[in-house]
């Protein structure tokens, strides 16, 4: 494809590579080995803490998979895996609430330290060492920041991605801007050919009228 024609489908975005989703599946695995541990066996809760953990993770997978063709898709899956992330919240919240644990914030002696853990911290290897040593309260306050940061980071990456779509448009855009931008190639093509073709027709009669001359003499 000539440089000049815009690409119809979009890049796929190394989702793996993306911040939020590495620490949006730190928060599946979490919450998976969480809810093993700290409840009890038939609590409807343990479904509903996993799936909303599990919807935020292949949200963005899907996401980034229907960015492809479509940036409209993609933006709407993140939406569902931002609500599932918030829901996943509200239940840690709930946890900490019903069983009158400290929720760490500003100012609590623990506070700095696990925020600064969060913040350097994005992958599954940096947290599942501690997942069956944590306590129940250690791991919710844990789980309740990556859910605030994980929101955070996909906020901006959201408003990103509409600056791009606002910009380039959706794949219907790119394809009437790729077929314009075929046909100008094609157009461009064929002058240049046409000129190429002038030059050696005025050659070939400069040849002949040479040639005419010197039979001549």
């Amino acid at each position: 494809m000539d440089k000049k024609t815009p690409q119809v489908l979009r890049k796929q975005p190394n989702w793996e590579g993306l911040y939020f989703y590495q620490k949006a599946n730190v928060l599946y695995q979490l919450t998976f080995v969480f809810t093993k541990r700290f409840l009890k066996r038939g609590d409807r809760t343990i479904d509903q803490m996993v799936q909303a953990a599990r919807s935020g993770k292949q949200n963005i997978v899907e996401g980034s998979a229907d960015g492809v063709t479509s940036m409209e898709m993609e933006l709407k899956l993140l939406n569902v895996a931002r609500s599932s992330i918030k829901e996943l919240k509200e239940d840690y919240e709930d946890y900490i609430v019903s069983r009158h644990l400290t929720r760490w914030a500003v100012g609590n002696p623990r506070y700095d330290g696990m925020l600064k853990f969060c913040r350097k911290h994005n992958k599954i290897e940096d947290y599942q060492d501690y997942f069956e040593k944590w306590t129940d309260e250690e791991m919710a306050n844990i789980a309740l920041t990556l859910c605030h940061m994980v929101d955070r980071m996909m906020t901006t990456y959201q408003k990103q991605q509409e600056e791009t779509f606002v910009k380039e448009g959706g794949i219907k855009e790119r394809m009437t801007a790729a077929r314009l931008g075929y046909r100008t190639n094609q157009r461009e093509e064929i002058e240049r050919l046409k000129r190429e073709l002038e030059a050696a027709n005025r050659k070939i009669a400069e040849l002949e009228a040479k040639l005419a001359s010197s039979q001549s003499r």
